[in-house]
């Protein structure tokens, strides 16, 4: 069931310690985006976005001059690009709008807005079961699920430890990454980094830091015109699973099983047929049970799988090749860099980090405390 629609653009706003508004980034975004697809503001008549506000797409559409004929701002957290996918696609094919543009923006780092006590309204379970031991939001709840997996699994901080090595010895690769040119990253660094909620270091958690990106979808038909080589959008899915973690019943087992098995049923694949993925690395285990869950390799085994550099440069299984959430950037909401990253491995543009030959590419997006799953599958036109 793949579609008829296609990914004509794709780009990031300036990354890192930025100065720039949210707005600021967000216009930069779009307007590299749409420069890289060979189209203007005048060709857009669809807007998927996050990170403003609750109007996103308003506020956006009102800063750029636009009227879209279609929106989306429904927040997800990270996986809400990949959802926007699957939003647009489907309008673009029942034809309420021809030209989507799905963007974010955040200036985090430069505004200091990034915070860890949450917010949490008064009505909700997490105030009365969750607020009172004071977490910190979210990577006590991630760390939680860590704890879990390795007790039930018998694995060890140093195995979890190789997500955060690999990313950082693809940034490297990067000349875009925050972590570009600090040098590579060894097991003891992880293990050996500040304590932030056992059993993950200040190493097993994603950067913070300015930024935000943006993709351009259109027809097939159409994209094949335009300046770039197409990139088919193949599949999709998601699920939404929970708001707190006292409504989890297993914290092993994510909502990543269900939209992966629908994204690879509509494509007509199977996670064999991919050739590179960009898997959401909020922190080290948030992959871990993202690869188990999309069936790249049986439960409790992730940790075994990646081992012996599977997942680095050269390795069999081209796994956040940007340097990911955890080395590259990671500005609040990554999930629209994960598309970007895919589209570029699939036009051959990634220089030293390039993976020979993809021709199929994976995206998949978390969001809140394993709250929201959303994958999207790739692929060349062929």
């Amino acid at each position: 069931m793949s579609t008829r629609v296609a990914i004509a653009g794709a780009a990031e706003s300036d990354l890192g310690v930025t100065g720039r508004s949210i707005l600021g980034l967000q216009a930069q975004a779009i307007g590299r985006a749409l420069e890289d697809a060979g189209l203007t503001l005048a060709d857009v008549d669809g807007l998927a976005t996050a990170g403003v506000s609750r109007f996103s797409a308003t506020q956006v559409a009102d800063y750029l001059g636009l009227r879209p004929s279609w929106t989306d701002s429904t927040f997800a957290g990270g996986s809400a690009f990949e959802m926007y996918v699957a939003r647009a696609a489907q309008a673009i094919e029942a034809g309420q709008c021809s030209t989507v543009v799905i963007s974010y923006g955040s200036n985090q780092r430069s505004a200091r807005s990034r915070s860890l006590a949450g917010v949490v309204e008064a009505h909700t379970p997490e105030a009365q079961f969750e607020t009172p031991y004071g977490p910190l939001y979210p990577i006590s709840y991630y760390a939680m699920a860590a704890q879990r997996y390795l007790h039930r699994y018998g694995g060890t901080r140093e195995k979890l430890a190789e997500v955060a090595v690999a990313a950082r010895a693809w940034a490297l690769l990067n000349p875009a990454a925050y972590r570009y040119g600090a040098g590579p990253l060894s097991v003891d660094d992880v293990l050996g980094a500040p304590m932030v909620s056992t059993p993950l270091t200040t190493a097993d958690c994603c950067l913070v830091t300015d930024g935000g990106g943006a993709v351009v979808l259109t027809s097939l038909d159409r994209a094949r015109d335009l300046r770039r080589p197409p990139v088919r959008v193949l599949g999709y899915g998601e699920r939404a699973t929970n708001t707190s973690m006292t409504a989890v019943d297993d914290l092993t087992v994510t909502g990543a099983v269900e939209s992966g098995r629908d994204a690879f049923a509509r494509a007509g694949l199977t996670p064999a047929d991919v050739d590179v993925a960009q898997v959401y690395d909020s922190f080290t285990i948030t992959v871990v049970l993202t690869l188990e869950a999309l069936g790249f390799c049986g439960r409790g085994e992730a940790l075994d799988w990646i081992a012996g550099g599977r997942i680095r440069p050269g390795g069999a299984f081209p796994l956040d090749t940007s340097g990911g959430g955890l080395s590259y950037c990671h500005p609040g909401q990554y999930g629209v860099l994960l598309l970007v990253e895919a589209v570029r491995q699939l036009r051959g543009e990634c220089g030293d980090r390039q993976v020979p030959g993809a021709r199929v590419a994976l995206a998949h997006g978390t969001g809140g405390i394993l709250s929201t799953h959303a994958t999207v599958l790739l692929g060349v036109d062929r």
